[in-house]
């Protein structure tokens, strides 16, 4: 959301429903190593009525849109973690619209969705890989969710609980 990496024409708060994010992939290169894993973020199925999630959606223009999934594809699908997947989202102006994301592949010997949050929270205050901390990664996503004004209690919830344990 906040980097794109792309040319748009049109950029719009945006909700998902029945979804969140979640720090729910082991990391063992960016964000930890095999010995001490991390975690990165993906999105889930929550199953709870009423859950959504808010980010951004980008309206490309018609002729790039071919370049532009295959620059996200390359960027996002680099050890097969997400789905790319087609999503129905509710704009900020109203509209209903289909939308391009990526979603958690469940399926993936990396996804770790159904550990406990205290679990998860050790993994990311500990993990350290050659592109930083599990922490920092944290730490990174919630600042620049702030920044966009979106509120997700559950990360920064976790994001307490892991700076927590690294206290200690």
């Amino acid at each position: 959301m906040w980097r794109p990496g792309f040319s748009y024409t049109e950029m719009q708060a945006a909700v998902l429903e029945g979804y969140r994010r979640d720090m729910c992939f082991l990391s063992i290169h960016y964000r930890g190593t095999p010995e001490t894993p991390g975690l990165v973020c993906g999105l889930v199925q929550t199953g709870g009525a009423g859950a959504v999630c808010t980010g951004r959606a980008f309206c490309i223009h018609r002729s790039d849109e071919a370049k532009v999934l295959a620059y996200l594809d390359e960027r996002e699908l680099i050890t097969d973690i997400y789905c790319p997947t087609a999503v129905n989202i509710r704009l900020a102006d109203g509209r209903d619209v289909t939308a391009r994301t990526y979603l958690s592949d469940i399926g993936h010997r990396q996804f770790v969705g159904s550990w406990s949050d205290g679990r998860k929270a050790v993994a990311i205050a500990s993990g350290v890989g050659s592109e930083g901390s599990s922490l920092e990664y944290l730490e990174n996503i919630v600042r620049h969710l702030d920044d966009l004004e979106i509120s997700d209690v559950y990360m920064e919830r976790l994001l307490a609980k892991a700076r927590e344990i690294k206290d200690s």
